[in-house]
């Protein structure tokens, strides 16, 4: 029988981080052919991904140009996906998330009459704002994917509210599986100041502030939180890999910079990112992956938003809403380092996004899907 051809798509680091072990899974099974292509919406962050997990795209778009804004994003995936496409003639795209790319990416393969399958579906905050444009990108994906792959039960119920109920599975998240290949005991950081950072001695934080919704007044205040934070806990040492955007730059250097507790680093690849997150004491962050990531590894996470479409961490206890105003984060950091009842309370290690087998279960939907094995994987259960 021939094999099924199924691409993935994805433009992003943190897509690479969470596709990439599925592209290994999918290149493992003898009915799949496996085709991986890559917009590189950020290029630069985007290769250091695919370096660590020893990925060659079959096809680079190579769309990343300066100043590049939502829409040209958009219509030059949307473009070169549709090419390649006539080229590969895949029979399933994969695409992950809610990225341009991934909103791309799915309405190229409709146009192609191509069947879709979206890895990491069902998330929402039910504010086409909030984020933005990551919102309105996956709920559109939503709509028109075949497979919707759901770390969550609470991501497939969000699916069926809307009407989406056939060709939908529960899988964990795909990070977890990549974690296991990143995380390693005895790392060396290749950025050497973080291999002087007295882990044990000092309450290392670990910030990452970067979202399209935060610029202007929010990340302001997010930055004056920090800056409040550092100024008053002298012992913590906080490090903030800083996005490339130019207003993310110029945000956390102009809030941030002058004080020696305060390391205001160049981005981290995957895998330093993962074992400093292991190492450090805290995370504060606006990003969606740590939010899933860092509740694995023990870790206590405030997120800088209003709101999240990841709410299991917090039912669980591991992530709290610190919201965008300098009081608020500075009250919630500051009893984290204060107290270490509260500290407890969210340091247990709870993981309801994943056990590591993420990419099996998808793969195995997918040849379930296409009648290559006779019953669907069981559903990934949180613990």
């Amino acid at each position: 029988m021939k094999p099924i051809r199924v691409m993935t798509i994805f433009g992003t680091r943190p897509e690479a981080i969470k596709m990439a072990p599925l592209v290994r899974e999918l290149a493992g099974r003898d009915g799949i052919e496996s085709l991986c292509c890559v917009t590189a919406q950020h290029r630069q962050m985007l290769d250091s991904v695919l370096e660590i997990f020893r990925l060659k795209p079959d096809y680079d778009l190579n769309i990343m140009e300066p100043n590049q804004t939502l829409s040209t994003i958009t219509s030059r995936c949307l473009a070169g996906v549709e090419q390649v496409l006539g080229q590969a003639r895949p029979d399933l795209v994969l695409v992950h998330g809610d990225t341009s790319t991934t909103f791309a990416g799915a309405l190229a393969a409709f146009y192609s009459k191509v069947a879709v399958g979206h890895v990491e579906a069902g998330l929402r905050t039910y504010d086409k704002y909030s984020p933005f444009p990551e919102e309105m990108n996956r709920t559109l994906v939503g709509d028109i994917a075949d497979l919707h792959f759901c770390p969550t039960v609470a991501n497939r119920d969000n699916l069926a509210r809307e009407g989406i109920t056939k060709g939908v599975f529960i899988t964990g998240n795909t990070v977890i599986d990549a974690l296991k290949t990143t995380i390693v005991k005895d790392y060396h950081f290749s950025t050497d100041g973080l291999n002087w950072l007295d882990f044990a001695g000092k309450k290392v934080i670990l910030v990452t502030c970067h979202r399209r919704e935060n610029y202007g007044r929010p990340m302001e205040n997010i930055m004056a939180a920090l800056r409040q934070l550092a100024q008053t806990f002298p012992d913590a040492e906080l490090v903030y890999p800083v996005h490339l955007s130019p207003v993310v730059q110029q945000a956390a250097h102009a809030g941030l910079d002058g004080l020696l507790n305060i390391h205001l680093i160049a981005p981290l690849s995957a895998d330093e990112m993962h074992n400093l997150m292991g190492r450090c004491y805290m995370v504060m962050t606006d990003s969606g992956g740590l939010q899933e990531e860092a509740p694995a590894l023990g870790k206590p996470v405030l997120v800088l938003r209003r709101e999240t479409e990841r709410p299991e961490a917090v039912a669980a206890g591991t992530v709290k809403l610190a919201g965008t105003e300098q009081e608020d984060i500075f009250r919630m950091a500051a009893e984290l380092l204060e107290c270490p009842e509260a500290y407890a309370a969210m340091a247990h290690a709870v993981n309801p996004y994943g056990d590591g087998f993420a990419c099996r279960r998808i793969a195995d939907a997918i040849e379930w899907h296409f009648g290559l094995r006779p019953e669907p994987p069981q559903a990934f259960r949180a613990q």
